[in-house]
């Protein structure tokens, strides 16, 4: 092996589990330029390719499961995987995949943002793949990053009206599944942007800051990205958190 590749081998990575956006503005395409933004290096595991512009999701390819299992091991093979980010996964079968590499390297934590659906409304997620998402990859993961829908969802639950049913569902979730949960509250209302870190045997830590007017797709990649790369950096989950909202933050000011 080369020096450059050694070297390269050596530096710390985020791998990357999700799937591609042909418009760029989420999935694998936000999730590289953010790690990058941390001074990281990505490598990949893509689980699926979408036809997509900024509005509508229009032809999605599934990856075979046994070839996202195969770039996964690549990537730790060929890596000094840090942390790993997963994001869309769109089967049960691929769920499966990703899990049982996964349980082979116990060692790295996981960040699961679960891609229910695209922004414009299109299920990302086969009928009958939550319990698999819930049962055989969320208790591998060291932090699920919902929004309000997507908590509904998980728990079989009306979406939380307020901020008191947000956190118990999001207890309730964290229970079940045994690892952290972070609910997003960008589909709530009001000034402030309120998410809620939830952790088993500790107390909800609050974070509040001020809400933006102006949207962009692919927060909820950048977000996760963001905590995944903090963690692959060492910081705390809870620092990893806070970094990572300040970062969106600062990318959304800076778009408006």
């Amino acid at each position: 092996m080369a020096g450059g590749d050694v070297a390269m081998a050596m530096t710390p990575h985020v791998l990357i589990v999700a799937g591609s956006d042909s418009s760029g503005g989420a999935g694998i395409a936000r999730d590289v330029e953010t790690v990058a933004a941390f001074g990281l290096r990505s490598c990949l595991a893509v689980t699926a390719a979408t036809v997509q512009t900024h509005t509508a999701v229009e032809h999605i390819e599934h990856m075979p499961p046994e070839i996202i299992a195969a770039q996964m091991r690549a990537a730790f093979a060929a890596n000094a995987v840090a942390a790993v980010k997963i994001g869309m996964l769109g089967t049960a079968a691929a769920i499966d995949a990703v899990g049982s590499v996964l349980a082979s390297n116990r060692q790295v934590p996981v960040v699961l943002d679960p891609v229910l659906a695209s922004t414009s409304g299109r299920m990302l997620l086969e009928d009958g793949a939550i319990d698999a998402l819930r049962g055989d990859l969320m208790p591998i993961c060291r932090l699920v990053i919902p929004n309000l829908i997507e908590l509904a969802r998980l728990t079989g639950s009306a979406p939380a009206p307020d901020e008191e049913i947000a956190q118990l569902q999001g207890e309730e979730l964290s229970r079940t599944v045994r690892s952290a949960v972070l609910v997003k509250g960008g589909h709530a209302e009001g000034p402030q942007a309120i998410d809620l870190l939830v952790q088993p045997e500790r107390p909800v830590v609050r974070l509040e800051g001020p809400r933006l007017q102006r949207g962009m797709r692919g927060t909820g990649c950048m977000l996760s990205s963001a905590i995944t790369a903090s963690l692959a950096q060492g910081a705390s989950l809870e620092a990893s958190v806070r970094n990572a909202k300040q970062f969106v933050f600062d990318a959304l000011a800076r778009s408006s």
